[in-house]
């Protein structure tokens, strides 16, 4: 069991831009995104992770964006254990800590790897006492939003897998943050873009720590609607990590960020914590969780 502590306020949560060190020349757009999409299950198998997700609306001073007004902080504790054929499914659940008006409200993620399997989410809202299940692409008449937490960040930003869904094409070689960077775009298929809210992404990843810097998502008009940034960028378990992710949303001028505090990897995670009991049943919840904080050393 290992366990690395980020001192520093940094979204995808913990694990939307870790990927692997890797040597590889001149790869094609697939195999770019195998190796990102790969790495994005790393930090969340047999993982307990700890993240502080901050919401504000943002303005520009003295060419910097800034909040501009108090964000809404959540503190968060997520757990997550990998499945399937090569490990590529991911199931993981996150609770909020704080505020503790909010305490106690979780949602529980399965993400499936084949294209032929919807991804499936359920929202506990504990003022309610019951768990709604959302959507994990656009959203209907019968699902909530899809919103993480009430933050700029969506399911749908946070999946992996069905990579075959997109034509995935690398534009040209570039600079983002003073790095040398492959720019890459992402379409989806005619299946695909009848779930998605975009009509393709663009990600700049960088070309020595494969992270993706920088991801622009575009309207089906082919205006850019959302950005994510990624920075303090550590090598965790030999896998570099942004520990700082940053959603705007540009049409609405609001932004998240999700920092990831804690990585805890290596931690034995029953399967039953995984279910829809966990959002339900305190008393089996909070015995759990003690069992993984007891892990951690």
């Amino acid at each position: 069991m290992k366990k690395v502590t980020c001192l520093l306020l940094a979204t995808a949560l913990s694990s939307l831009v870790a990927v692997p060190l890797v040597n590889a020349q001149q790869p094609s757009g697939r195999e770019i995104m195998d190796l990102v999409d790969e790495a994005q299950r790393a930090t969340s198998d047999s993982a307990f992770n700890r993240m502080q997700l901050s919401t504000c609306k943002f303005g520009v001073k003295d060419s910097r964006i800034t909040c501009a007004e108090r964000a809404r902080v959540k503190a968060l504790e997520s757990v997550g254990k990998n499945y399937g054929l090569n490990l590529k499914d991911t199931k993981s659940i996150t609770i909020v800590l704080e505020p503790a008006a909010e305490r106690g409200i979780g949602m529980l993620s399965f993400a499936y790897d084949e294209s032929d399997r919807d991804n499936e989410t359920w929202l506990y809202l504990s003022a309610l006492g019951r768990v709604k299940r959302i959507a994990s692409g656009s959203s209907d008449d019968d699902t909530e939003p899809a919103s993480v937490f009430g933050s700029e960040f969506t399911t749908e930003d946070t999946e992996t897998g069905k990579l075959e869904e997109y034509q995935i094409n690398v534009l040209e070689q570039t600079t983002e943050s003073g790095r040398d960077v492959w720019k890459i775009e992402m379409i989806p298929n005619e299946e695909r873009a009848r779930k998605s809210r975009y009509s393709r992404t663009v990600s700049y990843i960088d070309k020595e720590r494969f992270v993706a810097l920088r991801t622009e998502m575009y309207d089906q008009y082919g205006k850019e609607v959302k950005r994510l940034l990624a920075s303090k960028v550590e090598l965790v378990n030999d896998v570099w990590v942004a520990r700082s992710l940053t959603m705007m949303n540009l049409v609405t001028n609001r932004l998240s960020n999700m920092a990831i505090l804690e990585i805890n990897t290596g931690i034995n995670v029953d399967d039953e914590f995984l279910t829809q009991r966990t959002l339900t049943d305190v008393a089996f919840r909070e015995t759990e969780l003690e069992k993984i904080r007891s892990q951690i050393k």
